[in-house]
């Protein structure tokens, strides 16, 4: 114990590095548990489209959406995402709805719009269509 003492005396920045380190992870664990939007894998949204009737929503652009999608995903528009218009989920309100991205970034912020915009359980798929992929797991092409 007297080490740690000594080391905090001798390195105040280095220690105030540490803890604001540890805070950041405890923080974001935190948020991560008790957050509204849970991060799920592709077994996981299987799972909530056979069981629970779940919804895929892509929100890549139409030119991925076209090379490589999940059956039966509805598409939004990268740029209505962004404005929150979910108009044409309106109809899916009540039920699961699982956001796909390229990569499962750009996904997490729009499912805070449509959480904020009254959908009642929002999912993002980590990894996105690139975890779906990686799976080895079937897509569908054109319109």
């Amino acid at each position: 114990m007297d080490q740690y003492i000594e080391f905090v005396g001798n390195h105040p920045i280095l220690s105030l590095a540490w803890v604001a380190l540890v805070a950041l992870i405890v923080g974001g664990w935190f948020k991560s548990k008790f957050s509204a939007i849970r991060q799920i894998n592709p077994q996981q949204l299987t799972l909530l489209i056979n069981r629970e009737d779940g919804v895929v929503v892509d929100i890549r652009t139409q030119k991925e959406f076209n090379n490589g999608r999940i059956a039966g995903a509805e598409h939004i528009s990268p740029e209505k995402a962004k404005q929150s218009d979910f108009s044409s989920l309106e109809k899916s309100k009540s039920k699961p709805i699982i956001l796909v991205c390229t990569t499962g970034m750009t996904a997490s912020g729009i499912a805070t719009a449509m959480h904020k915009a009254g959908f009642e359980s929002v999912y993002v798929l980590s990894g996105g269509m690139g975890a779906w992929q990686s799976a080895g797991l079937p897509t569908t092409t054109g319109r």
